[in-house]
């Protein structure tokens, strides 16, 4: 296929900012283009990007989000602290509305959406962010893109210094020591960042047999399967 021209959100994030690395040291990636509400920090010949303040509405980017073929949505909220009505908002309809937006200037393109182990696919359940996740995993499979996935990562080990300014920070830097015991007891729960990132570059190069990706198809996915 022709090489990825992409789309990142959350690239402040830990995840977002591993995605974006892989990206720009791909070969198969000609162009970056991060929507992101603050400065990602990065500067490379492949990358642009584009300072938004609300990510629920693109409509205004107009032309500037046209002829890309890759989406990698990377941005999302703790439900920590949060009801359900305000967790939506900033899961389910943030997301959709970017979505929807993206689809109608490209059709041909593969949105790729970090979700979460545990999403509620029934959207019945008692856990408020998985009935939330599993409604925007669901709803986005809707939309016309060419391909849409969803990736289900549970532990992430991160491969880059991590900013004290990440979410993740202060977990990882007292639990870090976990992982390793964790990967031990059971290899489907912790991914690596650069495995998921490599999953999520993959999917748009050679695509996969599923549309939810769990831990195991991550794996299997970053070497190209």
């Amino acid at each position: 296929m022709d090489k990825l021209r992409v789309i990142l959100t959350g690239a402040t994030g830990m995840v977002g900012e591993g995605v974006l690395y892989e990206c720009l040291n791909h070969p198969e990636v000609e162009k970056v283009l991060v929507i992101n509400r603050n400065p990602c920090g990065y500067n490379h010949p492949n990358l642009s990007e584009i300072i938004h303040a609300d990510l629920s509405d693109i409509s205004s980017l107009g032309d500037r989000i046209q002829g890309f073929n890759a989406c990698y949505f990377c941005l999302g909220v703790t439900s920590l602290g949060k009801n359900e009505v305000e967790y939506t908002r900033l899961t389910y309809t943030l997301t959709l509305n970017f979505a929807n937006t993206l689809a109608s200037y490209n059709p041909d393109m593969t949105f790729c959406y970090i979700s979460g182990t545990g999403t509620d696919s029934s959207e019945k359940g008692r856990t408020m962010w998985a009935r939330v996740k599993g409604k925007t995993e669901n709803d986005l499979m809707k939309l016309p893109f060419k391909q849409t996935y969803t990736f289900r990562p549970a532990g992430i080990r991160p491969f880059l210094p991590l900013k004290p300014s990440q979410t993740f920070y202060k977990t990882f830097k007292y639990l870090s020591w976990l992982f390793p015991i964790m990967g031990f007891i059971n290899p489907d729960f912790v991914v690596n960042m650069k495995d998921l990132a490599l999953a999520m570059i993959n999917a748009s190069l050679v695509g996969y047999s599923k549309n939810i990706l769990e831990v195991k198809d991550i794996k299997i996915l970053a070497k190209g399967k």
